[in-house]
């Protein structure tokens, strides 16, 4: 049988048995570096996991040649997936600080015969073309010649208003599934007939904007839905015919997502520093909690000539401070708008979690993070000369972060009187309980004094069950109910921060604009 047939951990001769999950720690050497071989059959799936922050993990070929970056070490995903290309022997490589701890965990590897299929439907005209085209015996050289030129994702307009848009993929032997993109579901690509051509087609609006991967052969698993779900990590990776990535070019293609932006989609126009206009200053601090007991970075943005005390200062806390400092370009985006003067000066308090593992407990709705945020963190913030009564201060966020921002007024109102969400998960809830948790809470409670902008994209609904787009203009109708003042948007975008980069200012504008 395929296995993990001798995962050697260098060193201590340790070795794992065929299907069996492993655990290893220690510490990296004096160089900061660490190695496991390992031994693979061609499409053999594995996953694992390092907890360890800091430290970085690598797939290299026996020969130490770079394969692909599992985890970075800066990372905020620490799990990690992965199909072997071929029948090698390989290594993980561990790096970090010098006598680092680390601690990996690798499940038991599921070999490609235990690995299942499926199938879609034609509908771009091109497509219809192509599939005459080798009905009369061509082959599909020409047409991948044409979107090598052209690039993918294949665009065909419809009217003024909408276009199709199909995903490719060439030479897949089993499946291709679209990470991303409009599919709520990480929709499955078809095969034009036994041809090397995969493909899904979308009907979009114009104005559609979003980040996508695509993960061919991804392996079929007889396990629960959330890991069959998550093994399309192992294969995800950029569109190799799409010349568009973002955020950046990564040291390899699972290190990045390919960009879709249709003619109408909205301009994002405050994300790119300008010569014209001054900088702020962002200072990194540590800030230890007595209430949740761990420690996190906070960063303190201060615009160009910030005054302390000001009459018009104001001030955003802002959620997932490593994502809103790298993929959103948050520090330019307010030296941009308020060197426009599309809002007032306002300073801001981003703030990063503990730990990947801390997110998911403290941003879904938690007392003790809401008591951090009000006795301990605004405190401190005013220290630093940063500080702003609560129908000037907003408190912001994505997914979880949304979630948390809403929360932090409900709980708060005193000090976050504006509340920015982007895409909130407003699904959530308490285990054994039903749906929409926080949504019920602004029922009960009577109305306070706090303004909301809430936005979800097109492709954030659920399929079959709730999602962010639907439990978005729930709450948004309750609210109104309740007399509270919401502005509320929704965009062709789906879960990501490519869309989030441009909308963030859009709502500062709409809370603040002038």
């Amino acid at each position: 049988m395929p296995l993990l047939a001798g995962a050697l951990l260098l060193g201590l001769g340790l070795y794992a048995q065929a299907g069996e999950a492993r655990h290893y720690e220690g510490r990296l050497d004096g160089q900061g570096a660490h190695e496991i071989r390992l031994q693979f059959e061609r499409g053999d799936y594995l996953s694992g996991e390092l907890p360890s922050a800091a430290v970085q993990l690598d797939l290299q070929d026996e020969a130490g040649r770079h394969l692909r970056r599992l985890v970075a070490g800066d990372a905020g995903r620490r799990a990690f997936q992965l199909v072997a290309p071929a029948r090698a022997g390989y290594r993980l490589r561990l790096q970090g600080a010098a006598g680092a701890e680390y601690r990996l965990r690798l499940a038991a590897v599921t070999p490609l015969a235990h690995q299942r299929v499926p199938r879609t439907e034609l509908e771009s005209p091109r497509l219809r073309a192509l599939q005459a085209a080798l009905a009369a015996g061509e082959g599909s050289a020409a047409f991948w010649a044409e979107m090598d030129e052209r690039g993918t994702p294949l665009i065909e307009p419809l009217d003024e208003r909408e276009a199709l848009v199909t995903f490719l993929w060439r030479g897949a032997e089993r499946n291709v599934r679209l990470f991303g993109g409009p599919g709520y579901d990480h929709s499955e690509l078809a095969r034009l007939g036994d041809s090397d051509v995969w493909f899904v087609t979308f009907r979009l609006p114009r104005a559609t904007r979003l980040a996508y991967q695509l993960a061919p052969d991804v392996p079929e698993l007889d396990a629960d839905p959330g890991t069959r779900r998550r093994a399309i990590l192992a294969t995800a990776q950029a569109d190799p015919l799409n010349p568009r990535v973002y955020p950046a070019r990564g040291v390899d293609a699972f290190q990045h997502d390919s960009l879709l932006e249709l003619d109408q989609a909205p301009a994002q126009p405050w994300n790119d520093q300008r010569p014209d206009v001054a900088r702020g200053s962002v200072e990194r601090h540590v800030f230890a909690s007595r209430i949740l007991g761990n420690q996190r970075a906070v960063h303190l943005y201060r615009p160009h000539g910030y005054r302390p005390g000001a009459a018009d200062n104001h001030l955003l806390y802002l959620f997932d401070a490593e994502a809103y400092l790298g993929k959103v370009p948050t520090p330019t985006i307010l030296d941009n708008l308020i060197a426009a003067g599309r809002i007032p000066p306002m300073a801001a308090v981003l703030i990063d979690n503990a730990s990947p593992e801390a997110r998911g407990v403290e941003l879904p709705p938690n007392p003790d993070f809401a008591r951090f945020l009000a006795e301990e963190l605004r405190p401190w913030v005013a220290k630093q000369g940063l500080e702003a009564p609560a129908a000037r201060t907003v408190i912001a966020g994505s997914s979880y972060g949304g979630l948390a921002s809403s929360y932090a007024a409900l709980r708060h109102p005193e000090i976050f009187g504006n509340v920015l969400s982007q895409s909130g998960s407003y699904w959530w809830s308490p285990p054994g309980q039903e749906p929409e948790w926080l949504t019920r809470e602004f029922v009960r409670s009577p109305r306070l004094p706090v303004r909301f902008y809430l936005e979800a994209g097109l492709f954030e609904a659920g399929n079959g069950q709730l999602g962010i787009f639907d439990t978005t203009r729930h709450l948004r109708d309750v609210l109104r109910a309740k007399g509270y003042e919401v502005r509320h948007r929704e965009w062709a975008s789906g879960h990501d921060y490519l869309n989030w980069r441009g909308t963030l200012a859009e709502g500062l504008i709409e809370l603040f604009g002038r």
